[in-house]
């Protein structure tokens, strides 16, 4: 019988090489997956589909209460459409703006980044919760009107503008079809390039009610304006609420119950100063002190003292089998001992992602079949920042969550699956590897 002898001399090692888990063979470069080009039509696409996800529905209502008005000239419905398309277009251009700044300064992160800082989250909960109680008739913008004649008048091209803005700030925790291509090119193509890219996603986003404005056809065919109105804008307060009670439970997630006790006394004193704003205005009187009070609990209550930043990240469960959580060491060992392996990356104020935990991947039939090909599951957690993934994701061409990888053994690139998760696709997967 052979053997082999291995003599170890001490000395200087030589400099070169790389990472063994920069050497995975799932580690491509950092070029983009798409050209400019097509990773702007993406994004427009991915934008037009966003206006079918859960979390910009609520805006969607406010802004078609405006649409629907009566007596609107073509100019005023133009010139409200391109309010309403810079706003979503100017503040995806800001977000897309921050990402590209703070990585040429060497920090690693992705889009909806903002929503890793549990600080962002709170103040986006105390906005939902104004909104919430303003919809529901608590106070008013402006004088209140029974009749729906001031609601159907209200509006305008600064109104347009920043409905755009918050409807473009609120769909960041939603990732649909085809934005995950576009938006991992567009932080790896040159910066101009790139703008351009998120541009389009807030096009898309907009095109819509762009439409609405440029078509007068497609205008008539919107309800006439009366008193469904106002029963309407009340129905409204329902999923706005809800909104504000799903970012009251991802606050917790990442700042624990400290940061759901802040959450709570800014919400108690932001409604009291509102219902005050909402007296004051039943009764004619000036609103401007009121209103000043509000916003100041609104603005300065989360900066008495820090948010506790991740310290209370709860650890993530998940109902497939042989599930882990996701290290770049962990997935080569499993790879290297021919173990199928599905990855997922995912967080908690990403609706998509919560999508498809609770309607595919908890699905019997799908953790059935993974433990019959004996397929083990890592979990990369993503709602705090966390630089290992981000790169992760960079390396696959992503920039956020979700994102579906499934390593089947003796392949050398995994197969990357849809965004929106399909229960017999992923049993009919397991079958082939």
């Amino acid at each position: 019988m052979g053997g082999v002898e291995i003599a170890a001399r001490p000395g200087t090692v030589a400099t070169g090489g790389k990472l063994l888990a920069a050497a995975a063979p799932d580690a491509g470069a950092s070029s983009p997956p798409v050209s400019g080009a097509l990773a702007f039509a993406l994004a427009v696409l991915g934008g037009l589909l966003l206006n079918v996800m859960p979390c910009v529905f609520p805006i969607l209502g406010l802004k078609a209460l405006s649409l629907a008005r009566a007596g609107e000239t073509e100019p005023q419905a133009r010139r409200e459409a391109l309010a309403y398309t810079l706003g979503a277009v100017a503040a995806c251009l800001a977000l897309g703006a921050a990402i590209l700044a703070l990585r040429a300064a060497g920090a690693s992160i992705g889009w909806a980044f903002q929503l890793q800082d549990p600080r962002v989250i709170l103040l986006l909960f105390l906005l939902i919760v104004a909104i919430t109680l303003n919809l529901a008739g608590l106070f008013e913008v402006g004088q209140p009107d029974l009749g729906g004649e001031r609601l159907a008048a209200k509006g305008g091209g600064v109104g347009a503008f920043w409905t755009g803005v918050l409807a473009a700030f609120v769909a960041t925790p939603c990732t649909g079809p085809f934005m995950g291509l576009a938006l991992g090119a567009a932080i790896l193509l040159p910066a101009a390039t790139g703008l351009l890219v998120f541009a389009g996603l807030g096009l898309g986003l907009a095109l819509p009610f762009l439409a609405l404005g440029f078509v007068p056809a497609l205008r008539r065919r919107l309800p006439r304006p009366g008193p469904w109105m106002l029963t309407f804008r009340r129905l409204m307060a329902v999923p706005m609420l809800l909104t504000a009670l799903a970012l009251l439970w991802v606050l917790g997630r990442q700042a624990g119950l400290p940061g759901i006790e802040r959450a709570l006394g800014a919400a108690a004193l932001l409604g009291l100063g509102l219902w005050w704003l909402g007296l004051r205005q039943r009764a004619g009187r000036a609103t401007l002190p009121p209103l000043l009070i509000a916003l100041g609990s609104l603005a300065a209550l989360p900066l008495i003292s820090p948010l506790p930043k991740g310290a209370a990240a709860v650890g993530r469960a998940s109902a497939l089998p042989a599930s882990e959580a996701f290290s770049e060491q962990r997935l080569l060992t499993l790879r290297a001992a021919r173990t199928p392996v599905f990855v997922y990356f995912t967080a908690d104020w990403c609706i998509t992602c919560k999508v498809n935990e609770t309607g595919v991947l908890a699905a019997p039939e799908v953790v059935a079949a993974f433990e019959r090909a004996g397929v083990a599951t890592l979990v990369g957690d993503w709602t705090n920042a966390d630089p290992a993934i981000t790169r992760f994701l960079e390396r696959q061409g992503r920039a956020g969550v979700p994102l579906y990888l499934y390593f089947a053994p003796g392949t050398g690139k995994p197969v990357t699956l849809p965004q929106i998760l399909d229960r017999d696709d992923l049993v009919e997967m397991t079958r082939g590897g």
